[in-house]
């Protein structure tokens, strides 16, 4: 029973997380993209939408990491048997996610989000891109412990515990490379739709507000083709994935 409940417990959290994760992601760049034209074209539409959509940005990336860290400690409290036999692997992406892509997004998000009007246009659109580097560094770092679940490499099992003995097989592991992409680009997709979708219903809402209405129908344009195009790509990430996947099967005899 104690082992159905925190499996039930996991499983909620993680979807409940992941909900977000995506979002973030996706997001994260699109505003990225959308600051960028603003300030190369010193467009006032771009810069409209580019507030917009990071209100939305900070509230995603906010719930993110709210479950993220209940995540963290579902490890060593639920699963503290597992943690024990493969800290040493697990543990370390998941500690330069935190040190490394967690600090990141978290001290740029702040100047990003305070220091518009403090600090030079060109300053405050390098904080953004930095707070999407981060948010994909993350998921990087992430997928490489969960490509380590599944295609374990670059370790041996000493005294009942795994013990990492090559890190950059880790980060080389074929099965990462490849879920790294195909979640990555999935990210894009679900970003460039929630965008899509956002952007027409305030194009529609807004149609006696013509400014309005004109600078949500441009992020609409822009959203589809980012949209088809990360699709497209999400849709050869996951057929290489696969491919990968069955050729890691073993053999039926």
């Amino acid at each position: 029973m104690t082992l159905l409940l925190a499996r039930w417990q996991f499983a909620a959290v993680t979807i409940f997380h992941f909900f977000f994760v995506p979002m973030t992601i996706g997001l994260g760049l699109l505003v990225a993209i959308m600051q960028t034209l603003a300030y190369r074209r010193k467009d006032a539409e771009w810069d409209r939408m580019s507030r917009f959509f990071g209100r939305l940005f900070l509230i995603n990336i906010a719930v993110g990491i709210v479950t993220g860290i209940v995540l963290e400690f579902q490890f060593g409290l639920n699963w503290s048997s597992y943690s024990v036999f493969v800290g040493n692997i697990f543990g370390a992406p998941l500690a330069i996610e935190g040190l490394l892509a967690f600090f990141l997004e978290s001290t740029f998000i702040g100047l990003w989000v305070f220091g518009r009007g403090r600090l030079s246009p060109r300053l405050h659109l390098a904080t953004i891109w930095l707070v999407s580097t981060g948010t994909i560094l993350s998921a990087f770092f992430i997928l490489a412990a969960n490509a380590w679940m599944q295609h374990p490499v670059g370790y041996r099992v000493v005294h009942g515990q795994a013990v990492l003995t090559n890190f950059w097989a880790v980060l080389g592991n074929s099965t990462l490379w490849e879920s790294f992409a195909h979640t990555v680009l999935g990210a894009f997709s679900t970003g460039g739709l929630l965008v899509l979708g956002i952007s027409v219903w305030r194009a529609h809402r807004e149609s006696s507000n013509e400014a309005h209405r004109s600078a949500f129908l441009r992020a609409t344009r822009f959203a589809a083709a980012f949209t088809l195009a990360a699709v497209i790509l999400t849709a050869v990430s996951g057929d290489a994935q696969a491919r990968l996947m069955d050729s890691q099967q073993p053999m039926k005899m």
